[in-house]
């Protein structure tokens, strides 16, 4: 199962635009966790998300709305590098996910933060 996990982060990364020490240090990241790597292998087999693993309760599901919703107020502000691309949305929620894992803190803050919605104030 490796094999083909390892080849899918890889065809991931290069549908996301992402490079090979990306992928490198992804694919490390991803292989030293055990509940991310299941999560991702889970997907890879399903085409959906276990949600088994929980970093400060959420979700690889919570990662990927919280992204959707960052992506439109980037997208607000005429930033749009995932456009079209879910691939790279997908790999970005893994990534996170391991990024959080060793310290959840900031991401917490973020998601807690961050929204796409609009409102008055909002960007000054």
């Amino acid at each position: 199962m490796k094999e083909k996990a390892y080849a899918w982060a890889k065809a991931l990364c290069h549908y996301a635009g992402e490079n090979e020490t990306f992928l490198e240090q992804f694919w490390e990241a991803l292989t030293q966790s055990e509940g991310v790597y299941r999560e991702f292998v889970y997907y890879l087999e399903h085409q959906n998300f276990l949600c088994d693993c929980q970093i400060e309760g959420y979700s690889l599901v919570d990662i990927m709305v919280w992204q959707m919703d960052h992506f439109k107020a980037q997208m607000d502000r005429g930033k749009d590098d995932m456009k079209n691309n879910g691939d790279k949305m997908l790999l970005m929620a893994f990534d996170t996910m391991l990024r959080m894992e060793k310290d959840p803190m900031p991401y917490v803050a973020r998601m807690q933060g961050e929204t796409g919605t609009d409102y008055p104030g909002k960007y000054e």
